[in-house]
Formats: C-alpha cells, structure tokens, sequence
C-alpha cells in the first residue's frame, strides 16, 4: 500500500508524519497555509472553508466547499484540495477576490478566506445560470448571476457585515475558458485511495468495499465509522476524544447508490445531504423543504443520513422527516443485511437496534408519497442551528379527508418519535379547523420534552400544537381558530 499523500494547491505532499486525528486545517496551516482559519472548531463559523474535487452531478468534478476544522487529513488521502492561497497568483487575484476587494467585502480578514473558499465553490458550480433579465430578479437569496447566497449560509462575520459580501457574491461573473479550476471540472476526480495510515497506537483506515469494510469492522467493533466527520470532527476538537481506529465509509461505491425504483426510493447512506438534493431534484418533497435548514452548504457537503441516523441523536433533522416518510433503514454486516423499519431502529438516548460492527448501507422511502409535505424546524437562528423542536408532516387528503397522516417529531423525547396518537386523530376525520384544533391538542402532549438551554418543555409543546396549525393554513389559506 503507497504512503498516504495530498495534493495541496497543485503539488502533492505527504500526510505522515501527521497523527491520524490531525485534521485538514492544522495540517494546512503547518505547511504555512495560514489563510484557512480556525473559528469555532465546530464547522459553525467557515474560516477553515477549503475546497475539494469530488464526483459531480452535472460534470466529472464539483469543486466542493468543506469544512477543513472538522475532516481528518487521513480522509484526504489521495485527494485535491485548493485553499484561498491556491485559487490566486501573486499577480492576478482571483475573480472572487476581486470582488470582495473591490466591493469592501473584508476588515479584519479572519473571515474572508473562507468566505472566499465557499463563494468560489458556487461561482464554479456547473448549474448555475444568470437570469434572463437581471433587472426582473428580486429575491433577496439568489442574484441576477444564478448565485445561491446559501452557499454562504456557514460562513460567518462579525465586523464588516453581510452586506458587501453579498453584493461581492451577486457581482461574480462565468469562470473563463481558459480558468484552471474551470476546465479541471471535465476530467474526473481522483479515485479514492485505500487507506492504512498509523501512526504509534492510531490508525486511519479505508478500505476499498464494502465487504472488507464489514469485515474489518467484526475485527474491530471498537472502531469508530466515519463519513463526513461533522459530527466526530467536534468530539476530536472540543471535547479532545482520541480513537484507536477510525474507519472511514464516505466513499464506498455500495454506499453511494441513489436509486428510483417502482416501490421505493433507496438512498446510499455515504451520499452526502447536497449530493441527496441535487440528485432527486425535488423528487420527494419533503426532504427538499429539509435540505435548506439542516445546517449549513458547508456541512450538507459532507454530512450524509448515514450519519445523521448512526448517531442516534434525538435533535437531528433527518429522522423526523424520515419517520414521516415511513423509511426503512437497510444494515449490513459481515453475515448479510437486514431492513428495519425506521420507526423500530431507535430503542433509547443515542441508541438502536444497530449491532457491533453493523452499517447504515442505505435508507429506504416506500412510494407513492403522500402529496401534503412539510417541515418545520423551530431553532433560534433560520440557518446553521440546532432544532429546539422539529416536525415533519406527510398527510393523504381526498375530498376534504384525511386518508392517511405520517408525523415525525424530533427534539421532544429521548429519541426521534412518531406521533401516532395524533396521526389516529387525523386519520378518517374531516380536514377542517376543528378537526386540526382537536389534533393540536393531542400533539402537545406527544412526547415528553425537557427544559434546557434551547427551549422550555412548555415552549416545545406548544411549538408542537402550532405546527400543526400552521400546516393547516398552508394547505387551506384559512386559519383554525
């Protein structure tokens, strides 16, 4: 097996003698790469925005903008990365650069690299498409160049304000012809390596199948199993949590399929959330209305469901959604696979029915999909934060009847629920006000949340009751009391 290596702005250099724990942004900034930052060590902040070649949707390659504070160098092995230093020369500075320069879209500059990073993973997005007539666009969120300002929702500033930098983002023009980065989209990204990395007692491995993945995992049940790492990149950096052996999923051919079946939807659980998005396109609803609040573009560029689900988390966003969709988690070990539906897979805090050395290998959606949709997610802050209470609805209504009611809860009990008392009180009834005012009733008093720092337990139970309400008003224009 060749030495684990890294190509850092065109010129490749070796990982070692980095611990397998050394994330892409100390090993970046002890190669004297010092414009990715470190903020907040969570993936909240986007001062360490560094991109990443990685399989397209609409070309072979996407520049993808990810958190380098969170991902393990080791995960990088035999990949591309560019920071803010490699997409300029020291004589021509980038052309989003340019524009921030020139539109006063930096001060103290702790911010602006990464800022810059994630502004140039759009600007090279494939897709994207000045508007006819740019005087006609009017949304506040996406400018007359096609420019999605939610590329930018996990960057943060604190001194020059958002509004120079949007205006930087809106100005940006087409990549040239002849722009590196540009024309490395046609060729394809690089094959992800099979990794051995160790270093004294640690080790970072990935293995090239699944079936060795499985395997080494019965060797080793005390292994933790990463994909994108936003959720054990923050144990490694705030809470100091050191692994023996860290086994990384994230490219696994069996668990990056997205399939379109009759019956179903099946969904790899290693795609990452803006892999997900892209790729259905609006196809199931109700994971399009999840997609834009769950955390940032940074983090949905390398968080999967796999993930989201492995942690048995009883505030992440996905379970919600997926309990309302009624998916079925497919896991796989070293005997075989089984499907579990979702509603079974939780059994307590941070718990399930997962075994030692078991994988998420795929989520699951049964079709037809029930029409009415919605997600709601009740957080202090509209993008980038932790859901105080989150809901998910998928209702079947014909001719005024609630045929059929799906309703997932999260951040209300110990685990992601369904609130079955209150689909039994939709289910036959008239869709009407009194009907939805009985049913909030009934939904206030599913679970049993807690006070803490985000929310009372009062707060939470009344989010739940008007959830509903509003879902009402959405589906009818009118109000139900």
């Amino acid at each position: 097996m060749t030495a684990a290596r890294i190509t850092v702005n065109g010129d490749e250099a070796p990982i070692s003698p980095a611990a397998p724990h050394t994330t892409v942004l100390d090993f970046l900034r002890e190669r004297g790469l010092t414009g990715t930052k470190e903020g907040c060590a969570e993936g909240e902040c986007g001062a360490c925005a560094v991109l990443v070649a990685r399989p397209g949707t609409h070309e072979p390659t996407d520049w993808v903008a990810v958190n380098a504070c969170l991902l393990p160098v080791a995960a990088l092995d035999g990949q591309e990365v560019v920071t803010s230093e490699g997409l300029a020369t020291p004589a021509v500075l980038h052309p989003v650069q340019e524009e921030m320069a020139v539109r006063g879209g930096s001060q103290c500059g702790y911010c602006t690299p990464g800022f810059v990073c994630s502004m140039a993973a759009e600007y090279y997005r494939p897709d994207r498409r000045a508007h006819a007539n740019p005087a006609d666009c009017t949304d506040p969120e996406h400018g007359p160049n096609g420019f999605d300002l939610h590329a930018l929702s996990g960057n943060l500033c604190r001194c020059t304000g958002y509004r120079p930098i949007r205006d930087a983002a809106f100005a940006v023009g087409t990549p040239a012809e002849a722009d590196p980065l540009a024309r490395r989209r046609k060729q394809s990204p690089p094959e992800p390596a099979a990794t051995e990395y160790t270093r004294g007692d640690s080790a970072f491995l990935r293995k090239g199948t699944l079936d060795e993945t499985l395997r080494l995992l019965r060797e080793r049940p005390d292994a933790v199993v990463i994909a994108g790492s936003t959720d054990w990149g923050v144990e490694v950096n705030i809470r100091s949590r050191r692994a023996d052996c860290v086994v990384a999923v994230d490219r696994l051919p069996e668990l990056r399929e997205l399939r379109i079946a009759p019956d179903h939807i099946e969904i790899g659980a290693a795609l990452t959330l803006t892999e997900i998005e892209r790729r259905l396109d609006g196809e199931v609803p109700l994971l399009a209305e999840l997609f834009p609040q769950f955390a940032s573009r940074l983090i949905r560029n390398g968080a999967t469901l796999g993930g989201n689900l492995g942690t048995g988390s009883p505030i992440g966003d996905s379970p919600p959604v997926l309990l309302a969709l009624e998916a079925s988690l497919v896991l796989a070990d070293a005997d075989g696979e089984r499907e579990v539906p979702l509603a079974d897979y939780f059994t307590g805090y941070r718990q399930s029915v997962r075994r030692p050395g078991e994988l998420i290998r795929a989520v699951r959606v049964p079709l037809p999909l029930s029409p009415v949709a919605s997600f709601q997610k009740i957080a202090k802050r509209r993008f980038d934060d932790i859901s105080s209470v989150a809901v998910a609805f998928a209702l079947d209504i014909e001719d005024g009847t609630v045929r059929k009611a799906r309703i997932g809860l999260g951040g209300v009990a110990a685990t992601p629920i369904r609130a079955l008392a209150t689909e039994a009180a939709l289910e036959g009834e008239p869709w009407t006000a009194g009907t939805v005012e009985a049913a909030a009733r009934v939904l206030r008093a599913q679970g049993t949340p807690m006070d803490d720092h985000r929310a009372s337990a009062a707060y939470r139970a009344e989010m739940l009751g008007q959830s509903l309400r509003k879902l009402y008003v959405r589906t009818t224009g009118t109000v139900s009391s």
